[in-house]
């Protein structure tokens, strides 16, 4: 086993002396934490060496197929075991909504009532692995604390014996599920007594017996009547399976939620050509209980049928696709989509490492990759014409994917890699399409060579589209991002000027949501002896905006320059905008800095007061005289405010952006800034900047621009 954090175990676990390790000890302990606190299902993960992705060792209660998702995750992976285990801690999930609160990827794939405990399994010196268990949603919303207690004891008792395990050389490795399904039993024996077999053959409803993996283990005649199969055809087959009229997800789903929410579940199914009959399914920790009648005839609800293959098989594909189509959602650019591939995608299918490649130009590029300890291995690929006889390039051009399950394969048919070997022993190179055309190629490598069998060849390729429509709206997104970035960089100034008797800072942050361009800007001009900085923000987030602050910028520049005062330029810029007939406003503050006289005069336009901290330390808000926002009134004045600006003084301008945020008064906010203010202020002034900006929040998720300006008296 490979410790992957340091953290701290119960004081009970830590005086505990560990006994040996035991066989089966997963097996056991799981089977023990669930009997001590009453959960039906269960799973521990062991952390595989040397890679940051937990597997699943034994199941207990329910069909691994319920978990085939999460059979290999990443140790990132948004789940709760990973969580455990990576953040070391107890993670409790109340029920259905608490779960697709905080984890809508689950909530998708199981929307069934049960709650979850998830803890690590970790001493102090390393981190094994997770368990979680499970309960019915009927269960209290809160984890009382004996469960509590016993589930933390379970766990760190499990870790030391692993911990002993490994180091006396003997790891611990996987053990066979605690699921022993019902054996196909004759009547009698299912039920006890030839007597008890005979009052159920009596009953006028069918009645089923179904263990964990929902194959049928007893049915009586009634049953075999309404369903139109012998008996002999039914038993040890799965309903939905033997029963072509059944074979549908709806149906088999009741089943699922029934054994997840252990409550009873129910439907209704059209026998053709018009018989409706009732399901009702009973569960219990070891089976369910089907009873089935005739039902009063019911409106067609318009379901085309399904037609399905193997159902193990579907059950898998199907969670597994709603699970990654889910995650995919999520990703916003190129590099999103490589992360989550690598955390949801590669660990579900057992490979180690990806490449995630494009194409421009008639070349291929690499757009990211994971699991190569040396970069370079993959990155010599970027930039090689697609007419090269690569398996990248053909699976890009001809959109035809290719499995590779040995070197020798792979190489057979292309030679060119006996010289660049990658380390991988088996590959799927499978071509992502989107809209009707190729946008990439996910190479998905294996360490040891592995097998593609003909059904897992189908989930690949289906993922793969799933990957393909993702990768094409991440790339459009970075396009956006490169150019709304680019216009943006290109308004602002790229640096300040240096300024005698001055030291100046700023910061700008676009928008984390919508187009990332805004009407935000801040500008120092040098004049004669003196200096002008204005800051302002223009009404919306799009390129008009972001076009018209750059012609106010240039417009206060012109002003300053022939020489006109504030209030002057605050007018003159006034009118600007309205002529231009925009239907767009904007605020603004201009002052101009007599650092020799220490003195500032100020012009505001309806823009959030500056903040002033004083030599001593003390901030105040600036209460400016001023008008209204640019572009409203041709006629509007701008009357100015001196304020004194001694050595050592602070002054910061800033947008609405800096203090404005959802759910908070924006009074405290900016009680809150002056107080960050007057805490740091005597700092290197990139410092200040950078501190008040984290003090706001606003460094990783903004509704609006952020613009910050800081002006520092400098003392002799």
């Amino acid at each position: 086993m490979v410790g992957v954090s340091e953290g701290q175990v119960s004081g009970q676990a830590r005086e505990a002396a560990p006994s040996p390790v035991g066989r089966p000890l997963l097996s056991l302990t799981l089977a023990a934490l669930m009997d001590d606190v009453h959960a039906h299902s269960g799973a521990v993960y062991l952390l595989t060496p040397g890679e940051p992705v937990l597997e699943m060792a034994v199941m207990a209660g329910l069909p691994r197929a319920f978990a085939a998702p999460w059979e290999r995750v990443g140790l990132s992976a948004p789940i709760p075991v990973s969580d455990a285990a990576r953040e070391r801690r107890l993670v409790w999930v109340a029920g259905e909504e608490d779960m697709a609160r905080h984890y809508p990827r689950i909530a998708v794939v199981l929307p069934y009532p049960f709650a979850l405990a998830a803890l690590p399994v970790a001493t102090d010196r390393a981190t094994y692995g997770a368990i979680f268990v499970t309960w019915p949603g009927t269960r209290p919303t809160e984890l009382s604390d004996r469960e509590r207690d016993h589930l933390m004891a379970a766990c760190d008792r499990l870790a030391l014996r692993l911990e002993r395990a490994a180091e006396e050389g003997h790891p611990v490795h996987p053990e066979p599920d605690l699921l022993a399904p019902a054996s196909v039993a004759t009547v009698a024996g299912t039920l006890g007594t030839v007597e008890a077999a005979r009052m159920v053959a009596r009953l006028p409803y069918g009645l089923c017996a179904l263990d964990l993996h929902g194959r049928i283990s007893f049915a009586n005649a009634a049953a075999a009547k309404l369903l139109g199969l012998p008996v002999s055809g039914l038993l040890g087959t799965q309903l939905w399976a033997s029963v072509p009229w059944l074979n549908d997800p709806v149906y088999e789903d009741r089943y699922r939620a029934a054994l997840m929410s252990q409550q009873v579940t129910s439907f209704v199914a059209l026998r053709p050509p018009s018989e409706w009959l009732s399901f009702r399914l009973y569960p219990s920790t070891n089976g369910l209980s089907l009873r089935i009648s005739r039902a009063r005839a019911v409106a067609q609800e318009g379901r085309a049928g399904f037609q399905h293959g193997d159902t193990g098989t579907r059950l898998v594909t199907i969670s597994q696709v709603l699970s990654l189509a889910g995650a995919l959602t999520e990703a916003v650019g190129v590099q999103d989509v490589v992360q989550l591939v690598a955390d949801e995608i590669a660990p579900a299918v057992g490979s180690q490492a990806l490449v995630i490649l494009g194409s421009q130009g008639g070349r291929l590029h690499v757009l990211g990759h994971r699991g190569y300890p040396d970069p370079h291995v993959v990155e010599r690929f970027d930039g090689r014409p697609l007419t090269e006889q690569t398996p990248g390039a053909h699976a890009l051009s001809s959109g035809v994917p290719a499995f590779f399950d040995s070197r020798q394969q792979l190489e057979r048919l292309y030679p060119a890699r006996h010289a660049t070997p990658d380390g991988m022993a088996a590959w799927a190179y499978l071509p992502l399409i989107a809209s009707g055309r190729p946008v990439g190629t996910c190479v998905l490598a294996y360490a040891e060579p592995h097998p593609f069998p003909a059904d897992e060849r189908a989930v690949l390729t289906s993922l793969s589209g799933l990957i393909a429509q993702a990768l094409e709206r991440a790339r459009l997104y970075d396009a956006k991002h490169q150019l709304a970035h680019g216009l943006q960089a290109a308004l602002l100034p790229h640096s300040l000027p240096s300024l005698p008797g001055i030291e100046a800072a700023a910061r700008y942050l676009p928008a984390t949501q919508g187009m990332e361009i805004g009407g935000d800007f801040y500008d120092l001009v040098p004049t004669a002896g003196e200096a002008a900085a204005v800051i302002g923000d223009v009404q919306g987030h799009n390129v008009t905006a972001a076009g018209l602050m750059g012609q106010i910028r240039t417009a206060v520049r012109a002003y300053t320059t022939v020489g006109q005062r504030p209030g002057e330029v605050m007018s003159s810029t006034n009118r600007l905008l309205i002529d231009l007939g925009t239907d767009l406003f904007a605020s603004c503050v201009y002052l101009r800095l007599d650092p020799a006289h220490g003195q500032a005069v100020m012009a505001r336009a309806g823009h959030p007061p500056p903040l002033l901290r004083r030599p001593d330390g003390k901030v105040r808000v600036l209460d400016l005289a001023g008008g209204p926002l640019l572009g409203i009134d041709a006629a509007a004045t701008y009357p100015t405010t001196d304020v004194a600006l001694p050595p050592g003084s602070l002054l910061a301008l800033y947008t609405d952006g800096l203090i404005e945020s959802p759910g908070v008064d924006i009074e405290d906010a900016l009680a809150g800034l002056a107080e960050r203010l007057t805490e740091i202020g005597d700092r290197p002034l990139d410092e200040v900047a950078d501190g008040l900006v984290r003090h706001s929040g606003t460094e990783r998720e903004r509704v609006d621009d952020v613009a910050l300006l800081l002006l520092r008296a400098r003392v002799d």
